[in-house]
């Protein structure tokens, strides 16, 4: 089985590197699900079958479903057959009556899709506690960046408002195959409890803007918010740029644009 170029493919082929990425699963007392997303072979998948859990997986390469029914008859019935990004994920795990059940998510990501992944993990945070993820180093780095450094931008802020993020280890393209040119890193994302405490549609869009020209002041980035109150953007907070903004500082910001 050959990987795919057009599914972003590359088969980690480290079993002990398999087994710290099983392992880093922080689950909760009682029963689990969890979702594993784009098994390829099945590295990480029989790690996941040793558990103590429900497992699902989630793989848009039929091929790929064919080998692991092949390959591990322990998820027959268990392999949902799609495009991750399009799957409804209230049905993954959904009750009697429909209503979709909390999992948790675990992959070695397709690099050409892992932000979109967690993106659609913030839109459905209701059923999603935690993520553990192998992404492109890069962009595991930007997904848990603190603010004032170059990695921090808008998948920062969108996913810090709502997940921790914790940096777990890397991992050197020696140990997949094909090999990647560039480094893995592996995460985890534990979901907050608390509200966001703001409009969030306005939030997203207010981040978005800021970071369009993220070298340019906030004065100059957020006009369009503040036409009727164009005084406000003297202040001198908004002679700050995007980057040095926390994520609360973010709220408040978004608050006061909805004020205005």
């Amino acid at each position: 089985m050959r990987a795919k170029k057009s599914f972003g493919q590359h088969f980690l082929t480290n079993e002990d590197i398999a087994r710290r990425i099983a392992d880093s699963l922080q689950l909760a007392d009682g029963p689990s699900n969890v979702l594993e997303v784009g098994p390829g072979k099945g590295m990480l998948t029989k790690y996941l079958l040793e558990k103590d859990f429900s497992l699902k997986c989630v793989e848009a390469d039929s091929d790929m479903v064919d080998y692991l029914n092949a390959n591990y008859p322990a998820l027959h019935g268990k392999i949902i057959s799609e495009d991750f990004l399009k799957l409804d994920l209230e049905s993954v795990f959904a009750n009697g009556v429909g209503e979709g059940q909390p999992f948790y998510i675990i992959g070695n990501f397709p690099y050409n899709i892992s932000s979109q992944i967690v993106f659609k993990m913030v839109e459905y945070r209701s059923i999603v506690p935690q993520l553990v993820g192998m992404f492109q180093k890069e962009m595991a780095e930007r997904i848990i960046a603190p603010p004032g450094g170059k990695d921090y931008g808008v998948i920062s802020v969108l996913t810090q408002a709502f997940y921790d993020g914790k940096y777990l280890f890397s991992v050197g393209n020696r140990n997949f195959s094909p090999p990647p040119k560039v480094l893995s890193g592996v995460i985890r994302l534990r979901r907050k409890e608390e509200a966001l405490g703001c409009d969030e549609a306005l939030f997203r869009k207010v981040v978005k803007q800021a970071f369009g020209q993220r070298r340019k002041m906030l004065r100059n980035t957020l006009k369009p918010f503040f036409e009727q109150k164009p005084g406000v953007l003297e202040e001198p907070f908004f002679t700050q740029r995007p980057e040095v903004l926390t994520v609360g500082e973010f709220v408040a910001l978004t608050n006061r644009i909805a004020e205005a």
